[in-house]
């Protein structure tokens, strides 16, 4: 199992549009970060979580020439801004794409892109397979199992993914006990961190951190950072089992 980290930043990327603080001015090419994404490629299958507003351009950049399956975990726009760009592989593939999702996820893309659902269809417009899945009840995502699980953003719920020994959290303020137990004992585990200071409806550092030392991974992986938190400096100062994502950063996770 491959996971690549497609993208790492936040709604606003970084570099923020405007800003002249020393992250956004960094030649680091760490320090550069699209909208939070990931591809986890297993026994020759390509599965992405959220497609935001820099997805075109990541699988351009990642060579990535099919999908085979798409979990989204809310309808923020920077998750699913980019999911008309499926279109290509549409064509290529000749197939609908399955798209798996909370109900209420799969509500606002039945809105947002309502264009992909009307009757007749329109042609070239993306070929969207929806499916509505459960907490905490594994469904087959193109033959892989798949465990969702909740997390809250303030008071909206983001859907958690875990395959096999790999779990991904992103947009987390807190986290049920319920939910906890679903992520103990994976050993690579990715959750978001936005800012070393409290924020209303994402980890800080600290609560990531936090949360990390009660999982108890071998590996963890910080996501969806903010400008305040420059690669360097912030790695630095991390437990030896944490490490600072980046845009490209490639992980083989053992099964």
């Amino acid at each position: 199992m491959k996971t690549t980290f497609l993208g790492t930043g936040t709604s606003l990327g970084v570099p923020i549009i405007g800003c002249k603080c020393g992250v956004c001015r960094s030649r680091d090419v760490r320090d550069k970060r699209q909208r939070s994404s990931v591809l986890v490629e297993i026994d020759g299958r390509n599965i992405i979580i959220d497609t935001g507003p820099d997805f075109r351009a990541q699988c351009l950049s990642n060579n990535i020439e099919h999908i085979d399956a798409i979990l989204v975990t809310h309808p923020h726009r920077d998750h699913i801004a980019g999911l008309d760009d499926i279109r290509p592989f549409c064509y290529i593939q000749k197939q609908y794409i399955p798209v798996y999702a909370s109900p209420s996820t799969c509500n606002a893309i039945q809105h947002d892109y309502s264009y992909c659902f009307a009757t007749p269809k329109y042609p070239g417009v993306p070929d969207i397979e929806l499916h509505q899945i459960k907490n905490y009840i594994p469904f087959d995502a193109a033959g892989i199992q798949v465990t969702p699980f909740p997390v809250m953003h303030a008071k909206m719920e983001v859907t958690a993914y875990r395959f096999r020994n790999f779990t991904y959290i992103t947009d987390a303020w807190q986290i049920s006990e319920e939910s906890v137990n679903a992520a103990k004992g994976t050993q690579y585990l990715v959750v978001n961190a936005l800012r070393k200071e409290p924020h209303p409806s994402h980890f800080n550092l600290e609560q990531a951190l936090d949360f990390i030392a009660t999982i108890k991974p071998e590996h963890a992986y910080l996501t969806h950072i903010g400008h305040s938190l420059g690669y360097e400096e912030t790695q630095a100062i991390l437990p030896p089992n944490v490490q600072m994502a980046y845009d490209g950063l490639s992980i083989t996770i053992p099964d």
